[in-house]
């Protein structure tokens, strides 16, 4: 804004700064508010020269650059409502279309089997063609059972216990670690254990829709297997 007394060219306050009629600073990382916009205008016009005061065309344009200023804040704003909005839409929808899962039997990624009296069921996800052996141990790290699968192709190769040791002995009720290589190998071969879906939710933007699956726990529903 030209129209400032001869002695000042460009004015600042609370940090910010314009010349002519433009901000030409600003402090980094900050961002100028209407109330910041209103306020170099004020402090414009209180110190603009009474033998040359602003003109019309110069005020008109400060004015359009004020009314951008709160259009572009306002459109800012409803973008973001309407993310955050469509976010939490897919969200409840999400939810909403897992609860059909529940009462269902799932295969999900699992490390343990529970067994309480009745046939406990499980997969391996094989990834080479070869012969499968699962190994089932006690909470002491001691071999309860194990089943050798056979020669099996890639994807998933079911497997069920029925809470009998190596001696045909029935086990007590409680939590076994399940693991599972292919040909011999020691690299171990990622295990699912089956279970009824019993609800879902909603654990944040982190884990996302989930299942609550009987005797695993909270699963997050991408990592659903299979459904039976």
């Amino acid at each position: 804004m030209s129209a400032i007394g001869s002695a000042t060219s460009s004015l600042s306050t609370s940090g910010l700064s314009l010349t002519g009629s433009t901000v030409t600073s600003t402090p980094s990382g900050s961002i100028m508010s209407q109330s910041d916009f209103l306020q170099l205008l004020t402090t414009q016009l209180q110190n603009q020269d009474p033998t040359q005061p602003m003109d019309n065309s110069q005020m008109a344009a400060e004015l359009a650059q004020f009314a951008t200023l709160s259009s572009t804040q306002d459109i800012d704003t409803n973008l973001q409502t309407l993310s955050s909005n469509v976010s939490s839409g897919m969200q409840t929808s999400q939810v909403l279309g897992a609860a059909n899962l529940v009462g269902k039997q799932v295969l999900v990624p699992s490390t343990t089997l529970e067994y309480s009296g009745s046939t406990a069921s499980g997969a391996v996800n094989v990834t080479t063609p070869g012969d499968v052996v699962v190994t089932i141990k006690d909470s002491n790290g001691n071999t309860v059972n194990s089943y050798d699968l056979g020669n099996q192709q890639v994807g998933l190769s079911q497997f069920s216990w029925n809470g009998q040791d190596s001696n045909g002995n029935t086990v007590a009720n409680g939590t076994y670690s399940i693991s599972a290589n292919s040909g011999g190998s020691s690299a171990s071969l990622t295990t699912y254990a089956a279970g009824s879906v019993t609800g879902v939710g909603y654990g944040g933007s982190s884990t996302g829709t989930y299942v609550q699956v009987a005797g695993v726990g909270g699963v997050p529903l991408s990592q659903v297997a299979q459904i039976n």
